[in-house]
């Protein structure tokens, strides 16, 4: 399939499914027309790809992983034990990032508070 028939059943955009491309992420094979074709599997990997994304890991990093995850029925599974724990570090900068937010926050909150109580 061409790139706008895997965008159309992705439903990610070309420029996205370039963007994979460039990073390494979808190998289309290029015909001598410079067209890139798609396989059934790149439905499956662009799915992959978007999850992750969605789980906040990068492109860089879903580069690293991407072999060993496994899609069953659905589900995302890691397929390489070291791969849990660096899903596991990954989940662990996530919860210190929402640490923080939570101070920022309170630190609004009293602002805003401050503010009111002034009027």
């Amino acid at each position: 399939m061409r790139i706008g028939e895997l965008a159309r059943r992705s439903g990610v955009s070309e420029r996205a499914l370039r963007y994979y491309e460039a990073q390494g992420l979808l190998t289309p094979e290029r015909r001598p027309s410079g067209y890139r074709v798609y396989g059934e599997a790149d439905v499956a990997a662009v799915r992959r790809i978007r999850i992750l994304l969605a789980a906040g890991l990068n492109t860089a990093q879903i580069l690293e992983i991407l072999p060993c995850i496994v899609d069953e029925d659905g589900w995302l599974t890691p397929d390489c034990p070291e791969l849990v724990d660096a899903l596991r570090q990954q989940r662990n900068r996530i919860d210190e990032a929402i640490g923080e937010l939570e101070t920022t926050r309170a630190n609004l909150d009293t602002i805003i508070g401050a503010d009111q109580r002034v009027r």
